[in-house]
């Protein structure tokens, strides 16, 4: 069953178009992680969070994804991320245009 994530921590910038720019390079080594099937990018400059909404084949590679980002954004000095995971209903979220379909390089 596929597992959505939501993953949001304190981020002060860069935000938008130099967002894009700088997060390039980790946003194209997600594509390889076991079981990623895409993720929407999310920012929130008033509020300075950002995050990511995450969909992945299965709930152990989820948790695999977010124990290996933890630590990864723990040497980036970031260690208050909220995490939650959701199981997705398939036939509902199709209803209503969902893709589950894994992302292309």
């Amino acid at each position: 069953m596929p597992v959505l994530v939501q993953m949001n921590f304190p981020h002060q910038g860069p935000w938008g178009a130099e967002m894009s720019e700088a997060f390039r390079g980790l946003a194209e080594t997600i594509n390889a992680e076991p079981g990623f099937l895409w993720k929407v990018w999310i920012e929130n400059q008033d509020d300075e969070l950002s995050g990511g909404i995450y969909l992945f084949d299965s709930r152990e590679n989820a948790e695999a994804y977010v124990a290996m980002h933890r630590e990864r954004m723990a040497g980036f000095g970031v260690t208050d991320m909220q995490v939650r995971h959701f199981e997705v209903n398939e036939p509902l979220s199709t209803l209503n245009q969902v893709s589950l379909t894994p992302a292309k390089p």
